[in-house]
């Protein structure tokens, strides 16, 4: 088939890529000239594991292209994505300016049928939306289909090509009997593809995204308690995790979640709810104690220098929101940056992939080290609040001789409590046993 993709953002890119892996002619389109010139170089303009190989790959084999040109990008496609940022307005409701802003402008230059594909995370009643600006701006049949994405970044690649599910949103016959070919190939062991009603598809999106963060959230509250009445929460998380009812997932407490979709989505539901006069109390609670988690681990470090750490030094482990990412978005470790600044403190900071947007956010407000080991001159304590794999099994006698004082806060959980006991650290972890 060919293919058409509006917006080479994270989902728009991995979308592209991944459809062009299985044979369509897929054409990328962005208003970012620097940036289409550098991927028409071959330049992957983000991380993410596994998908330089296919992006190399499909580039090479004349199936994967990138313009600026919208014409020309939906001249001849028959399924147009439009893969847009929905960033939260003022009042956490998604913006839809740049979904409806391209809706019309393709609405002016389609002459046949066309499916268009809402890719990006939208609010209930986007696609009526869409369709109300086609049919305001041209007389050519469409169709629009609300496909929302479950890329995990990390793992997107694999996400995309074997999914658990694939929703799609339609009541077309024609558009159903199109989407249903194009995505044949990525559920051949037998994963569902799930038709239902526009809205069904994009409230499912919300709904998930808004549960996942409602576990990750109550088990940091369930780690808070433990350490107060002295329990240990990995002995709880597998306790719960183990009833086929709650499940394994989603049940490490740490310094809270952040990225590009869940605080967003979560703003965004609760906002949709107010809409329509549903106070959605829960979710509310969830955000609520999610802004507190991202700096429980600055609390835990005032609380260990009697509330003052003006001129204190710190290394930092971490930046991105989740590890095998660059992506920075909400991530905890700038609420903890921030935090440790206005305290007095200096940082010093390291992550594998994420520096570099760091840096373009905060500058030089604090310093990068080369490596995890360098970020430990002149420390007075580590900070760990990303999980790579790199920083869980470091060579801690170099941590020794470079760390001014063995103390660790640990906003991850990285580490066997006997073992730092034995190494005799101050080790501070999220709801277990403190090591003194």
């Amino acid at each position: 088939m060919k293919i058409a993709v509006i917006g080479t953002g994270y989902v728009g890119l991995v979308t592209g890529t991944c459809l062009a892996e299985t044979g369509n002619d897929v054409i990328c389109v962005d208003i970012n000239e620097t940036k289409v010139k550098q991927m028409q170089a071959g330049e992957v303009p983000i991380y993410e594991p596994g998908l330089d190989l296919l992006f190399h790959r499909n580039i090479e084999q004349e199936r994967l292209t990138f313009t600026t040109n919208l014409a020309d990008a939906v001249k001849d496609a028959q399924i147009i994505f439009m893969a847009l940022p929905t960033p939260p307005g003022g009042d956490g409701a998604a913006d839809l300016s740049y979904i409806l802003g391209a809706a019309k402008d393709i609405s002016k230059l389609i002459t046949e049928y066309k499916v268009i594909v809402n890719k990006s995370t939208v609010p209930v009643g986007t696609a009526d939306k869409v369709k109300a600006v086609f049919a305001e701006n041209t007389s050519i049949e469409v169709d629009v289909v609300s496909n929302p994405e479950f890329l995990r970044e990390g793992v997107a690649v694999d996400d995309f090509m074997k999914p658990d599910r694939v929703v799609l949103g339609t009541k077309s016959e024609k558009a159903k009997k199109l989407m249903a070919e194009l995505y044949a190939p990525y559920v051949r062991q037998g994963n569902p593809i799930l038709f239902m009603d526009e809205r069904s598809s994009e409230l499912t999106k919300y709904a998930a995204n808004s549960f996942l963060a409602t576990k990750i959230t109550f088990m940091n509250e369930v780690a808070n308690l433990c350490e107060l009445v002295g329990a240990d929460v990995d002995a709880v998380r597998k306790g719960i995790g183990s009833d086929e009812r709650i499940g394994k997932r989603f049940l490490f407490p740490g310094v809270g979640y952040g990225g590009s979709c869940f605080p967003k989505d979560v703003q965004a539901l609760v906002k949709s709810s107010d809409d329509y006069a549903y106070d959605f109390q829960i979710l509310k609670s969830v955000m609520e104690v999610n802004e507190k988690q991202k700096t429980i681990l600055v609390d835990k470090v005032l609380k260990y220098y009697k509330g003052d750490i003006s001129g204190r030094h710190f290394a930092l482990w971490g930046l991105a929101f989740k590890p095998e990412t660059d992506d920075i978005r909400e991530a905890p470790a700038l609420y903890i940056i921030d935090a440790l600044l206005k305290s007095g403190a200096t940082v010093t900071v390291f992550d594998p992939e994420a520096m570099g947007n760091v840096k373009s956010v905060i500058g030089n407000q604090v310093n990068y080290a080369k490596n995890q080991y360098e970020a430990l001159e002149g420390a007075d304590a580590l900070l760990i609040a990303t999980e790579w794999s790199v920083f869980r099994n470091p060579d801690f006698d170099k941590i020794d001789n470079i760390l001014k004082n063995k103390v660790v806060f640990d906003g991850r959980n990285l580490y066997d409590l006997q073992k730092m006991i034995d190494l005799g650290y101050y080790y501070n972890s999220i709801g277990r046993k403190l090591i003194d």
